[in-house]
């Protein structure tokens, strides 16, 4: 007997019958809601010169460090599977010369991501990253916009208890400050950090902040915030930002602990973040921020921008939890009793399809017992039995699968029949 093979550990099946029609209606809400927006869909593969991480996310990142799937092709080249989506839309952007073509470009792309990190509830090796980029505009409006979007679509999605929060990182002209005096801090408290961050505090101090260990929580929430060394621009920046989510009633929280994981952030970043237990401790659902130098580092022109990324895996954990239904059981399945009803059925079911309506049979055929089983499995509203009786009378019996006595149908007038049918659902 052949050996079983079985599927690459964190990279999963997602199977019709609930599951994929969960993530089939995020996307489908996705699409229809950016195309309200203005964003068009950017696809890029999912192969990337390993450069192009290294230089945008940043080579001291546990992404970069620890968990890209990187390897040499035939011609020698370092490739890796793409672990974000940001790094390719601006190769893209740079490529393609968009900059030239339009002065603000919105995007948004939809697809896996690679990370060969440790699993843990909707967080795996591979996962579907659902995200938007905007290029060319600096003012705070291209912030809220993207805000906006990821609280319309939340609510879109029937999803309640998600908190926006809120942070700035300030730029060049006021960072370097705040950050010579967090290190001091956390120089002072070196002894107490993990071996993570006492490697971070020399390479990328930022990200001490976003470790998730709680001895390094306690120092980060005795460091000094930037808050208190915004420069002017940065600071009006943000509190034009905060003015104009109160405008649209989009509530929030400032975090001034929130640094996000990657090394392109400058000014607004931000976290939805979901208080379900479905989810773990694996709480943040959307995140993102601006990356008003990204383009220019990686080659392009000086190109401010502003964006986000969601896992679809998480999504889908919190909409499941609901208990909501997301499949569109058959409205008529179509038994047959032999080899001449058989051929008058797939012509009535393939006719009824190209309709719109939604129609079940099965192709084994067999006993009627077991036709109509498999009418009430399938969840079907109506059951229609062919016989050589029906296809004589050119009339038929309909059986209402959630029970009340059969409704008489003329063959040629099912149409008609599903269409008031549907009306009354």
């Amino acid at each position: 007997m052949s050996q079983k093979i079985s599927g690459v550990k964190g990279m999963n099946d997602v199977l019709p019958g609930g599951e994929v029609e969960a993530w089939q209606f995020v996307e489908r809400t996705a699409r229809e809601l950016f195309q309200r927006y203005g964003y068009g869909e950017l696809r890029t593969p999912a192969v990337e010169d390993t450069a192009l991480f290294i230089r945008s996310v940043g080579e001291d990142t546990d992404i970069v460090g620890k968990e890209m799937y990187t390897f040499e092709d035939k011609g020698g080249r370092s490739l890796s599977l793409r672990p974000e989506g940001t790094a390719p839309a601006v190769r893209a952007f740079i490529e393609h010369a968009v900059s030239n073509q339009e002065p603000v470009t919105r995007w948004f792309y939809l697809g896996p991501m690679f990370r060969y990190e440790r699993m843990k509830t909707g967080r795996y090796r591979q996962f579907s990253q659902l995200g938007c980029e905007a290029y060319g505009s600096r003012d705070p409006a291209q912030d809220v916009e993207v805000l906006d979007f990821l609280w319309q679509f939340l609510g879109a999605l029937g999803l309640s208890g998600v908190r926006l929060h809120l942070n700035t990182l300030g730029d060049d002209a006021c960072r370097p400050a705040w950050q010579a005096s967090l290190v001091a801090h956390l120089r002072g408290q070196q002894g107490t950090l993990c071996a993570d961050c006492q490697r971070r505090l020399e390479t990328n101090p930022l990200r001490v902040l976003d470790c998730k260990s709680e001895q390094c929580q306690s120092v980060a929430r005795a460091a000094p915030d930037i808050h208190g060394a915004l420069c002017n621009g940065c600071r009006a920046h943000f509190e034009d930002v905060k003015r104009l989510l109160g405008a649209l009633s989009i509530p929030f929280e400032v975090d001034p602990r929130l640094v996000r994981g990657l090394d392109y952030y400058t000014r607004t970043t931000f976290e939805f973040i979901a208080s379900d237990p479905v989810l773990g401790t694996a709480s943040t659902v959307a995140g993102g921020g601006r990356y008003d130098k990204l383009v220019k580092s990686l080659g392009g022109p000086d190109t401010p921008a502003v964006g986000f990324g969601l896992g679809l895996e998480r999504l889908v954990l919190l909409l499941r939890a609901t208990g909501r239904q997301f499949t569109a059981p058959p409205e008529l399945f179509v038994a047959w009793m032999d080899d001449a009803s058989r051929t008058e059925a797939l012509v009535r079911i393939s006719a009824l399809r190209r309709a719109g309506f939604r129609v079940e049979f099965d192709p084994r055929g067999g006993s009627l017992k077991s036709q109509m089983k498999r009418a009430d499995k399938v969840g079907a509203r109506f059951a229609l039995v062919l016989g050589d009786a029906e296809l004589k009378s050119g009339e038929a019996q309909l059986k209402q699968m959630a029970g009340g006595e059969p409704v008489p149908v003329k063959l040629a007038g099912l149409g008609e029949f599903l269409s008031a049918a549907r009306a009354t659902t």
